[in-house]
């Protein structure tokens, strides 16, 4: 084997490379939305969950992918680990497609594929047509780098010293070994496995070496979640356990059956043809891993809690719902934002009652808790921005767009309502030190306005974590702004009235005066998060 076929042995691997992951990329993006809905809806049961996890990745053609996406759906609340277990074991059985492909030899229409996929991705105006064009390019080039790989490794054939050691292979700790090594380096077990298929191609890979080193290849599959892990939370590397604990129970049965058994006798006498033997055992190795392993879900979820034990986290000014270290399905990167955003109005809300209430009642006593909800209120604030500002990096349809920019204007006005719950906070505390006291009938102004405000914040909230604001509703809230209007300048009207008639004090007047202001105002940025649940371009409330 000289350097010119090590040279082509490379071009070709990457060439397997670059369009397995390019084929992924574009059925994620053209499918990726749909598929995320489907596992919201299916993932309740492990049993849907695995089918499911099985279907996604036989789509997309990535089990990391689809970790990926299970990994963001858990930190949005949509599942849980037990849930995502299924998932996760579904996507190393869905990964075996490729090597389906492979054995069913379609390497002829590879040219055909990249012409019309180049053609596609180059001229097409619409995303759509260019999603197709990339699936059908990276099929194309899949099979190009194949038949590359396998036409330099055609020259082993006439090395001695390699014919000796691969026909005469059979210490199962080398084969593990080799495997996991050749895993690790390459990143994708869907990539190794055609490298064995490539070797078999040319009569160069016996069945029971084969399925020690798809032992080893699939422990190796591990490194990617590990490494994708490392700087994530705490339920991606559970997850990267999970995949890890699954694929050593696959190794942990098949290296003894392939040791003690007929095992490859019986795989080699399904198919004449080597590289479809090497395609059956790798299959072989999932499903039946798979089947075993999923009756006992919560065991392995209870592992993972082992290896990465559940610790308690003393501060809130972090996310609970984003993983910014796995971005990268922008339907999941949203459904995150959402959950954090619907926190943050959560805070929002709570903050304006306990500033609100304790404005009625001359009451400071939650002061303390307001400021502490207000600097994670602005936590959030600022840093799901920056998670937008990442997520508009990728790739997104125009509905998705739109779904982004409306968040960041939301953003704003949680955080301006927050700002506003502050205000009043400080009001009674100014009360309270100088000894100040409403009249009767100015709390009650203030509890009519706060009761109505408190109801458009509620309503407008759901609106938007619906998506969905029909024009009776938004006729609803517009009235009950207006409303709010209305009370706050007919308060403002029987304040001078008081005033004039000596029935209260001046000092305690113009706080009065300001606090109207301030619930007049969360009134506005109350009804233009209901705005933004419109599809169409964002129209905020004239404040």
């Amino acid at each position: 084997m000289n350097f010119s076929n090590i040279l082509s042995l490379g071009g070709g691997l990457g060439l397997f490379l670059f369009g397995m992951t390019y084929m992924g990329d574009g059925l994620e993006r053209a499918a990726g939305s749909k598929m995320k809905d489907l596992m919201e809806k299916l993932t309740r049961n492990p049993f849907f969950g695995f089918l499911l996890g099985m279907l996604v990745t036989a789509v997309i053609q990535s089990s990391s992918a689809t970790t990926v996406m299970t990994m963001g759906m858990i930190n949005a609340g949509i599942m849980d680990l037990a849930q995502a277990t299924g998932v996760i074991i579904g996507a190393n059985i869905g990964t075996t497609m490729t090597s389906i492909l492979i054995a069913l030899d379609v390497s002829a229409l590879a040219p055909a594929c990249i012409f019309t996929g180049a053609l596609l991705m180059l001229y097409s105006k619409k995303p759509s047509y260019k999603h197709i064009g990339q699936i059908i390019l990276g099929f194309g080039l899949l099979f190009q780098g194949l038949h590359t790989m396998s036409g330099a490794m055609s020259s082993l054939k006439d090395l001695p010293a390699f014919q000796n050691f691969i026909t005469t292979a059979t210490n199962p700790v080398l084969g593990l070994l080799f495997g996991i090594l050749m895993c690790a380096v390459i990143q994708s077990s869907s990539a190794s496995v055609g490298v064995l298929q490539a070797l078999a191609m040319q009569g160069l890979m016996p069945i029971h070496f084969a399925s020690f080193l798809i032992c080893g290849i699939n422990i190796g599959s591990s490194m990617p979640p590990f490494l994708a892990s490392i700087n994530a939370k705490n339920n991606a590397k559970r997850a990267a356990c999970i995949y890890f604990i699954y694929n050593v129970i696959g190794a942990l049965i098949f290296m003894p059956v392939t040791m003690f058994t007929p095992y490859t006798d019986w795989l080699a006498t399904l198919s004449p043809y080597p590289v479809v033997q090497v395609s059956f055992c790798h299959i072989i190795f999932k499903v039946v891993t798979a089947l075993l392993t999923l009756p006992f879900t919560n065991g392995i979820v209870k592992l993972a809690f082992k290896f990465v034990p559940k610790v308690e986290h003393e501060s809130e000014l972090r996310f609970l719902y984003i993983d910014d270290h796995l971005i990268r399905s922008p339907s999941v990167a949203i459904t995150q934002a959402f959950k954090e955003i619907e926190r943050m109005a959560g805070m929002t809300r709570e903050n304006f009652i306990m500033a609100t209430e304790g404005l009625i009642n001359n009451d400071v006593s939650k002061s303390a808790q307001i400021q502490e909800k207000e600097e994670v209120i602005d936590y959030l604030n600022e840093n799901i921005t920056e998670f937008l500002v990442k997520v508009t990096a990728l790739e997104l349809s125009d509905p998705d767009s739109q779904v982004i920019g409306n968040m960041f204007h939301v953003l704003n006005d949680l955080e301006r309502i927050g700002d506003h719950s502050a205000s009043l906070c400080k009001k009674t505390q100014v009360f309270v030190d100088k000894q100040l006291i409403y009249s009767e009938a100015a709390k009650e102004e203030i509890a009519e306005i706060y009761q109505k405000c408190l109801i458009l914040f509620d309503e407008s909230v759901s609106a938007f974590m619906r998506q969905r604001l029909t024009k009776s509703q938004a006729k609803k809230l517009t009235q009950l702004d207006e409303t709010i209007d209305a009370l706050t300048i007919r308060s403002q009207d029987n304040h001078i009235a008081r005033l004039r008639a000596q029935q209260c004090h001046t000092e305690p007047g113009v706080i009065f005066a300001k606090a109207l202001h301030d619930l007049e105002r969360v009134g506005d940025y109350s009804i233009n998060v209901a705005f933004a649940a419109r599809r169409g371009s964002y129209m905020p409330h004239e404040i």
